[in-house]
């Protein structure tokens, strides 16, 4: 004869039957049923208060919840948020705090919540960055070590065109050297500005921008066309890290100041706006005390480098020693027999293999390292950033 399931309930009731026989004790069932007299005196009162219905399970659930949120204080966090779309919970809570200060209005975060509830929050695409430079950057400690590039914020012109001004600064002096209404950011289309500022100014040593179009890619080093173009000059390109605009604060700061300054009101048509750009260009550089320049002009301390553009780019060359390879238009180049990917940026350009250990070699585009690869890869694997420990430099 097999065993005889018993469920929780079913010991409750023959418990419940056995103590109304009286024939034991509450002290003695307890004892035979393995509970404390304290849970069985527990079951007897709420079968006396219920009869069997009561010895079920209660949830565990508080009755009421003291920190709630009122319906009513809801209505007016959703109806202010309805007003003010683009407000977040601190600036919701604060408006509300102001209006009816004697209400108890939730916490930011709870406000967040609700909204989210709501379906008033829309999460954020993630969006995919460039590597920052793998190596520090460098010390603007003389004029031309580090040019400053970026689009500012783009506005309508008066005729509905666009305007997204193309800005290059030298971060040494603060000189700006391009202030250039753009109809879009493409790459192309910056390219011509690029180099007349290189043929009136010289060649930097290094030229720093975010990891936004056209100065990066999210491909391999954050190579884009435009930064390839920078390489074949000599000139290293330099990427701040993503959302660290500080990085590249001074060249952020005169952002501010053509905001400020230039561009409260938009000019008529492009050609109008490219006029105030001008004046506003040559007001800077000549007029503007600059107090981190102990109150002078940006043109009293820059001056031209003496690394001139050149006439024809020549092509990149390797020491002996490293294995020259041309990357084809689909952006590979053929190794051991196997088709390697590396970036279309690269299409048409040569690059160079070091060997570094058996069956690793680092991979170079003209001075610049742009990655690893090992045996059985089917792409260079990017190069690391600098960990800060020499010794572990020292390995890699």
């Amino acid at each position: 004869m097999g065993w005889k399931a018993t469920s929780v309930m079913d010991e409750r009731r023959r418990f419940i039957q056995e103590w109304k026989g009286k024939e034991e004790g509450v002290a003695e069932l307890c004892r035979q049923y393995g509970v404390s007299r304290q849970t069985g005196y527990k079951w007897i009162r709420r079968y006396e208060q219920g009869g069997e219905a009561e010895l079920a399970d209660r949830s565990r659930a508080p009755h009421n919840q003291p920190n709630e949120v009122l319906a009513e204080v809801a209505d007016e966090v959703i109806a202010l948020r309805g007003e003010h779309p683009r407000w977040g919970p601190e600036k919701l809570r604060e408006r509300l705090q102001r209006e009816a200060p004697e209400i108890h209005w939730p916490a930011p975060s709870t406000i967040g919540e609700m909204l989210k509830r709501h379906g008033l929050v829309i999460r954020r695409r993630k969006r995919s960055r460039a590597t920052p430079s793998s190596k520090p950057l460098a010390h603007a400690t003389e004029p031309n070590i580090v040019w400053c590039t970026d689009f500012k914020g783009w506005w309508v012109c008066g005729d509905g065109s666009r305007c997204y001004p193309l800005t290059l600064t030298d971060a040494c002096s603060r000189y700006l050297l391009r202030c250039q209404v753009m109809p879009d950011q493409q790459g192309w289309r910056a390219r011509p500005v690029y180099e007349a500022a290189f043929r009136e100014y010289g060649l930097p040593d290094r030229m720093r921008n975010d990891n936004g179009a056209p100065f990066a890619t999210v491909g391999l080093a954050g190579l884009s066309r435009l930064s390839v173009w920078w390489i074949k000059l000599g000139i290293v390109p330099e990427r701040i890290q993503p959302g660290k605009p500080a990085q590249n604060g001074r060249h952020e700061r005169m952002h501010l100041t053509l905001q400020q300054e230039a561009d409260p009101i938009p000019a008529a048509s492009l050609r109008e706006q490219q006029k105030a750009l001008d004046d506003f260009r040559r007001c800077y550089n000549e007029e503007r005390p600059h107090a981190a320049l102990q109150q002078q002009t940006p043109a009293e301390c820059y001056r031209c480098s003496p690394r001139t553009y050149p006439s024809r780019i020549p092509e990149v060359e390797y020491p002996a020693g490293l294995a020259v390879r041309r990357v084809d238009q689909h952006g590979q180049f053929r190794w051991r027999t196997v088709n390697i990917y590396t970036n279309l940026a690269l299409a048409g350009e040569c690059i160079g293999l070091e060997a570094i250990a058996e069956n690793r070699w680092r991979v170079y585009f003209s001075f610049y390292e742009i990655g690893e690869l090992r045996a059985g890869d089917e792409a260079v694997r990017p190069a690391k950033p600098l960990s800060g420990n020499k010794e572990e430099e020292d390995r890699r």
